[in-house]
């Protein structure tokens, strides 16, 4: 799976950090849209849209969005089991509300959490 991530959001790059850790198989590519030739690489993706929700590409090359990155990501992991409940039906509608909500105020969250609204050069790798 490529994963596409907001790669100048600190509290977005501590999670893709957290989650990089766990990947001991390699099965996820970590992709800022935020890198240099980041449109050049993947000029299918819209980096204003992939700005405002998160975006991934399976292995099999469907998109998918949001909180069903985060699912598939961390199932990818082993950890899935952790945030399955957020896919069930009649939670999904809310938990996909509040992760548009979480999305849109990232960067105020951020600064709340980590003391950092945004940075040039998050890395993965720090």
């Amino acid at each position: 799976m490529i994963l596409f991530y907001d790669g100048g959001c600190p509290l977005c790059v501590r999670e893709m950090r957290h989650l990089k850790s766990r990947d001991k198989h390699g099965k996820i590519q970590f992709e800022s849209i935020w890198d240099e030739d980041f449109a050049a690489r993947f000029p299918d993706i819209d980096v204003a849209e992939a700005n405002r929700i998160l975006h991934a590409r399976t292995p099999s090359g469907a998109m998918i969005y949001g909180l069903d990155v985060t699912y598939a990501a961390w199932s990818a992991v082993g950890r899935g089991w952790l945030i399955a409940p957020l896919r069930w039906p009649g939670v999904r509608w809310l938990a996909d509300k509040g992760y548009l909500g979480f999305a849109k105020h990232r960067d105020r969250l951020s600064k709340l959490i980590t003391g950092k609204e945004r940075c040039l050069s998050c890395s993965l790798d720090e």
